[in-house]
């Protein structure tokens, strides 16, 4: 066993997602009642290079689990890439006194946490990190589910089911944008939950004519008025996808990108769950003297991985959720060729 912990660092990174408070929460927390002090680092690695930092207790945390964003912020930074921006980080680090570090964010988080390490290590350092997966895209490959998608899921059905009363109400197309830049696992959820006509992803090539046209040519077929597309920002432009509509189908879609609105508002209770045993398990490695390690839930448990290992994992694309969407779309419909 090496030193005992006496203070830990607690940032958000990259994109916020609904229920890093929750996590930053149980971090806290957790870590109170062990005898641990908590220092939480603002804007992500941009913070622990800028010395941008807040003391945190068990009071400074409550009233958050409800709360959306981050309180500690969040950011990218290009200067933490580089090997000297590292060495102010750790030289933060060193001034604080820091043992160790529960970093919140996707994979861009882990990697950091992981160079920092690794850098600590080559400095004479022991600095122990634990990351907690937390982003909307869910794309995390070690991890079955991460802190945000959850809640961004059901901001994307609620704004969508509000779309279809009025896109039924004046009998049109909506081609609706969900984020997922490199990963569809949002936006099919969302269009299995809606009941999409269509569900465009990055993982599956499109075949604009069977995909979409041939959908909704089908629907109406079978008497339906108003189609809605759900189109993952990595599976091509809604814009473009809304003029191939009108060219080939003669009808004049409507699209709406709904952005950022999906990482904001209240967590869900799953995501508020889900932060706070990812949150005390990443404090319990930290006091087992565990290091480089990323907090996962699988089938349904809450464990820690070795980083290098988590890192390496992929998750395979749960593609019978577009089956079932694809069965449940053409159920019934008149199939005219």
């Amino acid at each position: 066993m090496g030193d005992k912990i006496k203070r830990i660092g607690v940032l958000t990174s990259g994109g916020d997602a609904p229920g890093m408070n929750a996590a930053v929460r149980a971090v806290v927390r957790t870590a109170v009642g062990q005898g641990i002090e908590c220092v939480g680092i603002r804007r992500g690695w941009s913070g622990l290079i800028n010395s941008d930092f807040v003391p945190l207790t068990g009071n400074s945390v409550s009233r958050i689990i409800n709360r959306g964003g981050t309180m500690l912020y969040t950011a990218r930074s290009l200067e933490f890439m580089e090997e000297e921006g590292r060495k102010k980080a750790l030289a933060t680090c060193k001034l604080l006194g820091l043992d160790g570090i529960v970093a919140i964010g996707g994979d861009g988080t882990f990697r950091g946490a992981l160079a920092i390490s690794r850098q600590a290590g080559k400095d004479g350092m022991n600095l122990r990190v634990v990351g907690i997966p937390a982003t909307i895209d869910n794309d995390i490959g070690c991890s079955h589910y991460t802190i945000g998608f959850d809640s961004a899921c059901n901001t994307a059905i609620e704004c969508i089911d509000k779309l279809r009363d009025t896109m039924q109400s004046h009998e049109r197309c909506s081609v609706v944008e969900v984020m997922g830049r490199h990963a569809g696992n949002l936006a099919l959820y969302v269009g299995l939950a809606v009941g999409a006509t269509s569900v465009l992803i990055p993982e599956r090539p499109v075949d604009f004519e069977n995909d979409v046209v041939e959908n909704i040519r089908r629907a109406r077929l079978a008497g339906t008025t108003h189609y809605m597309v759900v189109v993952a920002e990595g599976a091509g432009s809604v814009y473009d996808i809304a003029a191939q509509i009108k060219d080939s189908l003669g009808i004049d879609p409507r699209v709406t990108v709904l952005g950022h609105i999906q990482r904001g508002g209240a967590p869900s209770a799953r995501d508020r769950e889900t932060a706070s045993r990812m949150g005390y398990t990443a404090v319990q490695a930290l006091v087992a003297d565990k290091g480089n390690r990323i907090v996962v839930s699988k089938d349904g448990r809450i464990r820690d991985l070795d980083m290098e290992e988590a890192l390496a994992e992929t998750k395979e694309f749960q593609m019978e959720r577009y089956d079932i969407l694809e069965a449940l779309t053409n159920n019934g419909m008149s199939r005219f060729r």
